[in-house]
């Protein structure tokens, strides 16, 4: 055997060893890769922070509905209060806007949000509810 044709066989040896490893490391890429959480885009409120803001908002809805108005005076009523509470809260429409996108593109994560806002609702409405019968 000539030193080239030595040379190829050990090249070939070479090749059939590396592929194996070479698909194996890219497996492993793809999984940690795949296993990563994906992070929030700056901007995007956390689910904590949406969930009080939505029961800020649910409450103050629920505050202008009260009123014995009719329904589009309800919304101008509700608008600037809306605005107000999205101002003393720190968000901006849309920081809003922003956040109900990401987290409307991944319903499972809404759902926990919303759970943990009906959660917290039920609980100040049996507090509330607690006062009253005590007083």
């Amino acid at each position: 055997m000539t030193n080239f044709a030595a040379y190829m066989s050990y090249r070939r040896q070479q090749i059939h060893t590396i592929i194996p490893r070479i698909g194996l490391l890219i497996l492993t890429i793809a999984i940690f890769l795949g296993c990563q959480k994906e992070k929030r885009p700056v901007g995007v409120l956390s689910p904590k922070e949406l969930t009080k803001v939505m029961m800020e908002l649910y409450l103050a809805e629920a505050r202008a509905s009260g009123q014995s108005m009719i329904k589009d005076s309800v919304m101008k009523y509700f608008k600037p209060a809306e605005q107000k509470l999205l101002a003393r809260e720190g968000v901006s429409d849309s920081i809003m806007r922003i956040t109900y996108q990401y987290y409307i593109e991944r319903p499972e994560e809404f759902e926990k949000i919303y759970d943990s806002v009906i959660d917290s609702l039920s609980l100040r409405e049996q507090k509330e509810k607690g006062k009253t019968f005590t007083n």
